[in-house]
Order: structure tokens, then C-alpha cells, then sequence
């Protein structure tokens, strides 16, 4: 068994349903301590983040991963148990194989081979990892790691994201962006009543529609040449006193806008909020930012040496995109670092039966070791 499946298999085995660690980064530690990385554990409320390094100086090179995973569902529906690793058909299966365990297993043994390969490399080569990006906040995990690295002066120049980002093949779509994601908790009040007399009550449900309808026909903008259109959606919407014969005196709504950089949070919140006012809404409207859009433009050195590495070990010239949902990328960009996301093929995350192709997980490693040599090294 090889040393990049053997450590993949050993973290699949852990229950890391977010934010529970359940030994994962201690495992990691000890094995980048005995290579010489300078290793933190960083611990904050529920959840557990490493950050070690190898090297000094300039520039920096980090790896961003996570070893949390999202739960498993009913375990009887998984062909073989969901937290014992299993190879069959070519694919290592197991919650957590292609999301994204096997690319931090993938990170680990090629910083493990590339100082050991290169011990007086140029600059400093990391590793970041939290036990919380799978949750609903990620107040705790890299968002909070950040704020210390710039509290201690760190400088981050480039970040690799093992993300699953390919879609059929390792290397044949890259991300090197993501929208920002604006959220927000609506409450439209009314007045409760009996159905029979509407004239005596108020129906935030009716009071609502009109607003609804402007606010999902809106187009807020046009999108630019790295991003698509903004985006708005309803993810939930609810009323009701469970009774068929109240009106209700209250609507409660989540409303969630992925924006591009054509588009600012701040205009977004105003623009909202104008409408609803238009309508003569009685509301309360309570916003979370949980990341800004972000890009590495073309021509950027990550970038650049990605594609390259693409083309050469995977044979292929790889989608340059900025779909898909948000990242953890998302807090390390505004440090000023271009951010890289190529990890694994993303059809069976976050599924029963997740599983990630033995030939992949194999590949990762070189790709991820070629990434270090090239910024670290030739350059």
C-alpha cells in the first residue's frame, strides 16, 4: 500500500464530522514534525486547526485543506460502512475520500517528499488545515487562523486549495476564483387573525409576494469576463401558525446572494433593503458576509505554473473557473495571496458512497510536490 493511500485510509477511518478533529491533525503534526515542519495547534472553542512550515523568508507557498467531514447519513445505505475505508473497482471509498481526505493525505506526503528531496528549498512551504469548514459558520476554523497569522505579521504569496474541483478527469478544471456569498435572515411582520375577517389582519405572506417577485426578477448585475451574473435565491420561507383558519403575524425568509466582483456587498444590502421599503414592508433584515469574491487574474505565477503542471502530468488543458460555491480560499485571498484550487473529481462528494479513483489519489501527490518545485525550487 502506498504512503498517500495507506494515510488516506487511516483518516477515513476517523469520525471527523465537523467540528470534531477526532485525531486527525494530530496525526498529521507528528508526521510533519519528524521532517523537520514547525508545527501549531491551534485551538479555538470546538475546533482544532494546524498551521506548520518549512523553511524562512520569502515567498510562502500554503496548502489549505480541511479534515472535517459532513455526516453520512443513514450508514445502511452506504454499500460497504462509510468510516472503514474500502477499495473496490479501482476506487477508494469511505465519507471523506474525495472530500477532501484523500487531498490532504496527497499534501502531506508531497511536502514529506519535497523537503526531504530539497531541504534548503528557497523560502517557506506550509500547510494549513482546520477541523471546521464543512459547518455553517466557520467562525473558529481558517477564518480564525487568519487573524492570528496577521496578528503575528504573516505574509501568504500563493495558495494550492485541494478542493474536488475536476469534473471528470484529475486536472481538467481548476478554480481560480469564487463569488462572494451574502446572506440574510428576513422577518416580514403582519398582524395575526382569523381568515374569515381579513380586513382585521394583516398577511405578511400577501405583503411579501409583490417584493418577492421584484427581488427574484432583479438583475443586479451583469457579471464580467471572469464571473457570471449575481445571483439571488430563497433557500427557506416560512409562515403559519399551524392552524388553517389563523392568518399568520409573521413570515420568516433566508434569502442568499452569490455575487461576482462586478457587484458589492454593501450596494447589494442597500438595494435589497430599498425595495423592501418600496413596498411598505414591516421587516427586519439581519445580514452575514461569509466571504468576498475573490480572483487570481491570469498571468498570475500560481496560476500560470498550475496550468502548466496540468498539461504536462495529466495531459490535459484544464477549465480555468470560478464556479461552484465558496472556499476557504475565500480568507486567505484577501492577504494578498493568489489562491489555486485542483483537487479531485467532485461527482460523489458530500453522497452515499463517496469514493475517489485509486489513480487519482496516486497522482495528486506529484502534482501537488511539482507545485513545490516549481515556485520553490526552479524558479
Amino acid at each position: 500500500m502506498s504512503d498517500v493511500l495507506e494515510l488516506a485510509c487511516e483518516l477515513i477511518r476517523r469520525r471527523s464530522v465537523t467540528p470534531v478533529d477526532a485525531g486527525c491533525l494530530p496525526l498529521i503534526g507528528e508526521r510533519l514534525v519528524r521532517v523537520g515542519f514547525r508545527v501549531e495547534h491551534l485551538r479555538y472553542g470546538e475546533v482544532d486547526n494546524l498551521w506548520a512550515t518549512h523553511g524562512s523568508g520569502g515567498p510562502t507557498l500554503v496548502f489549505l485543506g480541511h479534515t472535517d467531514v459532513v455526516p453520512s447519513g443513514p450508514e445502511a445505505t452506504w454499500q460497504s460502512p462509510p468510516f472503514e475505508p474500502t477499495i473496490r473497482d479501482g476506487r477508494l471509498y469511505g465519507r471523506g475520500a474525495a472530500d477532501m481526505k484523500g487531498s490532504v493525505a496527497a499534501m502531506v506526503v508531497a511536502l514529506e517528499q519535497f523537503v526531504a528531496a530539497h531541504p534548503d528549498h528557497r523560502g517557506r512551504v506550509g500547510l494549513l488545515l482546520t477541523s471546521d469548514e464543512e459547518g455553517p459558520t466557520n467562525l473558529d476554523g481558517v477564518r480564525r487562523v487568519v487573524e492570528h497569522l496577521r496578528a503575528s505579521g504573516e505574509r501568504i504569496d500563493w495558495c494550492v486549495v485541494g478542493e474536488p474541483s475536476a469534473k471528470e478527469k484529475l486536472g481538467d478544471l481548476i478554480r481560480v476564483g469564487r463569488r462572494g456569498s451574502l446572506s440574510g435572515s428576513l422577518v416580514v411582520r403582519g398582524v395575526q387573525g382569523h381568515v374569515a375577517y381579513p380586513e382585521k389582519a394583516l398577511n405578511p405572506i400577501h405583503a411579501f409576494a409583490p417584493a418577492l417577485a421584484e427581488l427574484a426578477a432583479e438583475r443586479w448585475d451583469e457579471g464580467n469576463s471572469d464571473f457570471p451574473p449575481t445571483s439571488f435565491q430563497v433557500s427557506n420561507l416560512n409562515a403559519g401558525t399551524g392552524a388553517n383558519n389563523v392568518i399568520p403575524g409573521e413570515l420568516t425568509a433566508w434569502i442568499n446572494f452569490r455575487y461576482c466582483t462586478a457587484s458589492r456587498a454593501e450596494d447589494l444590502r442597500a438595494r435589497t433593503e430599498t425595495i423592501l421599503q418600496r413596498h411598505g414592508l414591516d421587516f427586519a433584515l439581519d445580514w452575514n458576509l461569509s466571504g468576498e469574491p475573490f480572483l487570481t487574474p491570469p498571468g498570475g505565477v500560481l496560476r500560470e505554473t498550475v496550468v502548466a503542471i496540468c498539461r504536462e502530468l495529466c495531459g490535459i488543458d484544464p477549465e480555468q473557473s470560478t464556479g461552484g460555491g465558496t472556499s476557504d480560499g475565500r480568507f486567505l485571498a484577501p492577504m494578498g495571496a493568489e489562491v489555486v484550487e485542483i483537487g479531485p473529481v467532485n461527482a460523489t462528494i458530500h453522497k452515499v458512497d463517496e469514493c475517489v479513483a485509486l489513480e487519482e489519489l496516486e497522482q495528486l501527490p506529484q502534482l501537488y510536490r511539482t507545485v513545490c518545485e516549481r515556485l520553490l525550487v526552479e524558479t
